[in-house]
């Protein structure tokens, strides 16, 4: 039973997480919230491990909770679900583009759709920052302002953030710099 609800539950994200793999973290939150199978922080942890591996990010997260939840053979069905709207769709769509391009109505769809979109990345990118830099608990437990801020990871999310726009480097280089940080500092 645990295989066929993975498959659904990645299924209907598959299909609605229109804009790539970011968009697939609002989906995961409400995952984690509805069926208990990981804690909402281990999400800044998937995406970590999806963005460090090869492959799409949302298909690594897929991969990743499934295996958690059920095994590798849970891994294979949450990536199908995941996969096949998306196979489906373009299968579709590529026999009838020649049909389709330059409709209006299309046209104006996609145009529609990028806000929407980009409303899902920003909110996305927000509940990572949220969970990595944030003590919302401890706040919301003392009120105290400098209680809300993890100050070393911020510090730290600045000096990274400055790297990149100096130097410039391939993703890699932080992303090996930021494993040692974590490491050494016990982030």
């Amino acid at each position: 039973m645990i295989y066929l609800q993975l498959f659904w539950e990645f299924l209907q994200i598959g299909i609605f997480a229109v804009g790539g793999g970011m968009a697939t973290i609002p989906f995961l939150q409400h995952l984690s919230e509805s069926t208990g199978w990981f804690p909402p922080s281990l999400i800044t942890d998937m995406v970590a491990i999806s963005e460090s591996t090869p492959g799409p990010i949302g298909i690594n997260m897929a991969t990743y909770v499934g295996c958690a939840i059920a095994g590798i053979p849970g891994g294979i069905i949450a990536t199908l679900g995941e996969v096949l709207p998306s196979v489906v769709i373009v299968s579709v769509v590529s026999m009838y583009l020649t049909k389709f391009r330059g409709n209006k109505l299309v046209d104006s769809a996609f145009y529609g759709l990028r806000p929407a979109v980009t409303g899902l990345i920003v909110a996305a990118g927000l509940s990572v920052a949220q969970v990595a830099m944030f003590r919302t608990e401890l706040y919301k437990q003392t009120g105290a302002i400098l209680d809300l801020f993890d100050l070393k990871k911020l510090v730290f999310f600045v000096l990274v953030f400055a790297a990149i726009k100096k130097f410039k480097l391939h993703p890699i280089a932080y992303i090996a710099c930021a494993a040692v940080v974590g490491i050494l500092l016990g982030f």
